[in-house]
């Protein structure tokens, strides 16, 4: 049976956009579930080593789009894109640049809408100076 993914929202909804779905339905495929992402490196040593992440930039938006290039890899490495995205998760340390990181996250998923959750966190286990954090489930051909 070939990949389907629809959308599901209420039917008394408001008329508005939103960048998320209140449910996906799928069927066919391959369900993938991916890791969570941050902007550092995948690969790196554990227990961790501060000066691996030396290099991460200070602000959200930028590290938002470095955590969706890592996605991206991934759901390559697979054979998918976002658009087969079926549930997104968004993890913050700070809420300062949200909009920006919205705007880049838009840049990905496009008009395609998974279900999402948004969470202001304390502290990201990476490293302290990680902000963000990304993980996703898939379906794929």
């Amino acid at each position: 049976m070939p990949k389907q993914i629809e959308c599901v929202d209420w039917p008394d909804r408001l008329d508005v956009w939103t960048p998320y779905s209140m449910a996906i339905k799928a069927s066919g495929g391959t369900t993938v579930y991916f890791a969570g992402v941050t902007a550092a490196p995948p690969y790196h040593h554990h227990p961790h080593r501060p000066e691996e992440f030396d290099t991460l930039p200070g602000d959200l938006p930028t590290q938002t789009r470095m955590a969706l290039e890592n996605l991206k890899k991934s759901l390559e490495a697979v054979g998918g894109t976002f658009q087969d995205i079926v549930f997104f998760q968004f993890f913050s340390t700070t809420m300062e640049g949200a909009e920006q990181a919205g705007a880049i996250r838009k840049e990905y998923f496009g008009e395609h809408r998974p279900a999402s959750t948004t969470l202001q966190v304390v502290r990201l286990a990476t490293d302290p100076r990680c902000l963000v954090e990304v993980n996703a489930i898939a379906v794929v051909d």
